[in-house]
């Protein structure tokens, strides 16, 4: 598991990063505190639409579903808490 969390946080680093500069900001609104929190359990959970006994197609759902709904949720950010999450 440790293998796969690795694996999986070097695909979504750089938007995972913006997501924790958006959680820490002051107007972060609750429904990014809880779908973070959602993504956080699914990231870590057994249970997957794909059980991952299946050779590749276990890790592929983790692989797309995880980083489709990061960059999802950051781009339904408000505009004043874009603006400090540039690059």
């Amino acid at each position: 598991m440790l293998k796969r969390l690795s694996l999986l946080w070097s695909l979504v680093r750089g938007d995972a990063r913006k997501l924790w500069v958006a959680l820490r900001h002051p107007a972060a609104p609750a429904w990014l505190k809880l779908g973070t929190a959602l993504l956080v359990l699914y990231a870590i959970s057994p249970v997957d639409f794909i059980p991952d006994v299946i050779p590749f197609f276990g890790f592929a759902d983790d692989a797309v579903l995880l980083p489709l709904a990061i960059r999802w949720m950051l781009k339904r950010l408000p505009a004043e808490v874009t603006a400090t999450i540039q690059d």
